[in-house]
């Protein structure tokens, strides 16, 4: 696997993962590259220093504030998403889940609150769930 970092027509930086080095190039002719934070096709590779065995690698306190904030925005973006396109159930979810999941009821996005032993009995079952990301936390919440 080939490592590169790349960045979006609008500043956004990321990594991306080839099996190959003509990947990249393969992939981003196809236009099936996009920028994880605005959804941008401008995706180029940045320049990098070869990972060398032995070395520390050290990232400017800047950067990773950069990244957190990037992963903060795709996290928000997808929670958005689900909440304006998949029907909230409520506490009902797990039974609804499962519903869907075997045929009994509609095929259709959900959302809703579950509990550790319900969803540990949906993955059990082959029921594909994921949990919702986090509200972000408000400005006034953070030192």
């Amino acid at each position: 696997m080939i490592r590169y970092a790349l960045a979006c027509e609008s500043g956004h930086e990321f990594e991306g993962w080839f099996s190959a080095s003509a990947d990249f190039d393969d992939q981003a002719a196809r236009g099936q590259l996009t920028c994880p934070v605005c959804d941008s096709r401008g995706v180029r590779k940045q320049i990098m220093a070869p990972a060398l065995s032995g070395t520390t690698k050290h990232q400017p306190a800047e950067n990773a504030i950069a990244r957190r904030a990037m992963m903060m925005e795709a996290m928000s973006r997808v929670r958005n998403h689900v909440k304006n396109n998949f029907d909230y159930v409520g506490d009902r979810f797990a039974a609804e889940a499962r519903a869907i999941h075997d045929g009994q009821s509609e095929e259709r996005g959900i959302y809703g609150e579950a509990t550790p032993t319900e969803v540990k009995s949906l993955v059990a079952d082959g029921v594909p769930v994921a949990p919702l990301p986090p509200e972000p936390p408000k400005k006034t919440e953070i030192n």
